[in-house]
């Protein structure tokens, strides 16, 4: 089974499956007022439809083992770990046929928003360090049955994460 390690999350490293920002430590110019200060549209995102907040909760794995993987045809996901890091694996777009052999891992920091792109592989993000992370996931309302292709993955494209 291939085997991949969980990478720093950088600017460059996931600019080719979306964009994040650390809404914890919010930099650059800010709106102030007089108890305030406000970092306006530092992610965004368009939708025809209504936009939904869900909450998901994931246990912790024995292994991280990925034998399943999704995408959104035209839908970006945006995802913000609450209580711990998250460990987030993407692959590129490819039109249906997942590419398991490009796939990454990041260690997204707990309260990091992160947005992919449309058609980018992924599944549910996996808790970091604790027995279960608490996540947000931002879609438009009801992508997971619009918009949504899972696929099990053979043996062969199943792969293992390793810290």
């Amino acid at each position: 089974m291939r085997q991949i390690h969980i990478e720093p999350l950088t600017h460059e490293a996931f600019a080719p499956f979306g964009q994040f920002y650390a809404m914890e430590q919010p930099q650059g110019h800010a709106l102030c007022g007089e108890l305030h200060r406000f970092f306006p549209d530092r992610i965004n995102a368009d939708s025809t439809h209504r936009v939904g907040y869900s909450p998901i909760l994931v246990k912790k794995p024995a292994k991280m083992v990925i034998t399943q993987q999704e995408y959104h045809t035209t839908t970006w996901e945006m995802i913000l770990p609450m209580n711990d890091d998250m460990i987030l694996h993407v692959a590129p777009a490819s039109a249906g046929t997942p590419v398991t052999e490009q796939a990454k891992a990041f260690l997204v920091p707990k309260h990091t928003l992160v947005k992919m792109n449309a058609a980018i592989w992924h599944l549910a993000p996996l808790p970091a360090n604790a027995e279960e992370l608490a996540a947000m996931i931002i879609l438009p309302e009801c992508t997971y049955a619009n918009d949504c292709t899972v696929v099990d993955l053979t043996p062969e494209q199943q792969f293992e994460i390793l810290r």
